[in-house]
């Protein structure tokens, strides 16, 4: 189980370098590291909202005067896990013009003419941005394997390609945030059912949907082998326990405030005399 009583968030959901995974001894109700209860949860959130904000604008701002780095936030799960509600809560704070949400759905004709990492890196974001992959180059490794899409020697191989690509990007600037939303069978099955019940969310319903859940066995294995293969010191796996909503907005709120902490942008200095444009504005008649 993920460490408590720490004061990161990152140390405390951080999946072990180099160890086997076993998703079943993860508690996807579990709340390491939360404020309090759902109510205290949810209003530190956001308050949050208004700190990724401001360090949002830094970021930005750096990145106009040459500051090369930038923030890929990646969301992985099961349906129903919340990839996209969390883009809404957590995301929902920040101003779009410095924000790329990509989500990536079955790859087209055209892309898969090309390698499978081909469409992930024309969704990169650029410098002093912070990009969102709701799924991403992980569903190579994840739907391909549970689907027989690929050879099992290939599946092998993209393990190696992604870590090539990810420590590329380390490399060029980019902190990549990977975060696993663990959900539960029983959790899954419950917001499955509540879909059906509300016809504002039947457009988010498919009878294949039911279909997959008795492949979900071959996808906790398939994520287990994602996890321990493509863990590295410069793009960690967080495992982020996703049955409470408000937990799993807070964890991945939190998550990444304490990576652009650490990164530390720093607003440019002017490049021309403030006093000069100052008294300048003084002087018009």
């Amino acid at each position: 189980m993920p460490k408590k009583g720490v004061r990161s968030l990152r140390e405390a959901l951080r999946v072990p370098l180099g160890e086997p995974v076993d998703l079943a001894s993860y508690d996807a109700r579990a709340a390491p590291g939360a404020p309090g209860g759902k109510n205290a949860t949810v209003a530190d959130t956001a308050r949050m909202g208004g700190k990724l904000a401001r360090w949002q604008e830094r970021l930005w701002a750096a990145g106009t005067a040459g500051d090369r780095r930038r923030v890929l936030l990646v969301l992985q799960g099961m349906d129903t896990s919340g990839k996209g509600g969390t883009v809404k809560h957590v995301i929902g704070h920040l101003n779009p013009s410095g924000c790329r949400v990509k989500a990536f759905k079955a790859p087209t004709e055209e892309e898969r003419a090309h390698d499978f990492l081909w469409r992930v890196r024309r969704a990169l974001p650029e410098p002093g941005e912070i990009g969102i992959f709701d799924r991403s180059h992980y569903e190579d490794v994840l739907v391909a394997r549970v689907r027989h899409l690929a050879r099992p020697a290939e599946i092998g191989s993209r393990y190696g390609l992604i870590n090539d690509f990810e420590r590329e990007l380390a490399e060029d600037g980019t902190i990549v945030v990977k975060c696993f939303l663990h959900i539960s069978y029983e959790e899954q099955r419950r917001r499955l059912l509540r879909r059906l019940d509300r016809p504002d969310k039947h457009w988010k319903f498919q009878p294949g949907d039911i279909d997959d859940r008795a492949l979900w066995p071959a996808y906790q294995e398939a994520y287990e082998r994602a996890l321990e293969h493509c863990a590295s010191a410069r793009a960690p796996w967080y495992l982020v326990p996703a049955d409470r909503k408000s937990y799993r907005n807070w964890a991945v709120s939190r998550l990444l405030l304490e990576e652009l902490r650490a990164l530390d942008p720093h607003y440019p200095k002017a490049g021309f005399d403030v006093a000069e444009c100052r008294q300048r504005l003084l002087n018009e008649a």
